[in-house]
């Protein structure tokens, strides 16, 4: 990724105490990075920066919706997302980024780039599994769940397939009296 100097903040003229920065996240951010796992982006940053004499405290958060598509259905959808990061910024002999809430940059370092930051918080944001809420609350219609209903087993739902799945193995367990005994054995310690 190379640096676009939106991202790239200029420390070393700031004034001690805080300061704010808004960034508007799009498709061609994500272009720069390779990333391309998402249709569309729509997501506000907002970096509030607080300067101290030694240090800089940088605090990252996001919100916004990403266009993906469910791992259930393949539909596309907009997916809400939000979250926040905190980072440490000190200064020392040579770079390091080793830790993911501490940075160290080299004496002499006057501006800090935000992108690969804002990048990971935006990614790891994004829930592993994502469903379209029209399946969560069963207003989605298309091929795939018309499919997955024909095929399901009639005259009972889940919970009722579940609850007969319990009940046979709490059956296999109430069988052999040996398992007792065994049991017995743990609980008289």
């Amino acid at each position: 990724m190379k640096s676009t100097n939106e991202f790239l903040i200029p420390f070393l003229g700031l004034k001690l105490g805080k300061h704010q920065f808004e960034f508007k996240i799009n498709k061609k951010f994500f272009d720069e990075f390779s990333f391309d796992e998402f249709e569309s982006y729509d997501v506000t940053v907002n970096v509030v920066l607080d300067k101290k004499t030694t240090m800089l405290e940088i605090n990252f958060k996001h919100i916004g919706t990403v266009n993906v598509p469910c791992d259930l259905t393949g539909e596309q959808f907009d997916l809400p997302i939000k979250g926040k990061i905190k980072l440490v910024v000190q200064f020392g002999e040579e770079f390091n980024n080793d830790n993911d809430e501490l940075l160290i940059l080299p004496h002499g370092e006057y501006q800090i780039d935000l992108s690969q930051y804002i990048y990971e918080m935006i990614v790891l944001s994004v829930p592993l599994k994502r469903v379209h809420p029209g399946v969560k609350d069963e207003t989605l219609q298309n091929e795939t769940l018309q499919k997955l209903n024909e095929l399901q087993v009639k005259g009972s739902s889940y919970s009722e397939q579940a609850k007969q799945i319990k009940e046979e193995v709490k059956k296999e367990d109430d069988i052999d009296p040996r398992w007792d005994k065994l049991k017995q054995l743990l609980t008289d310690k």
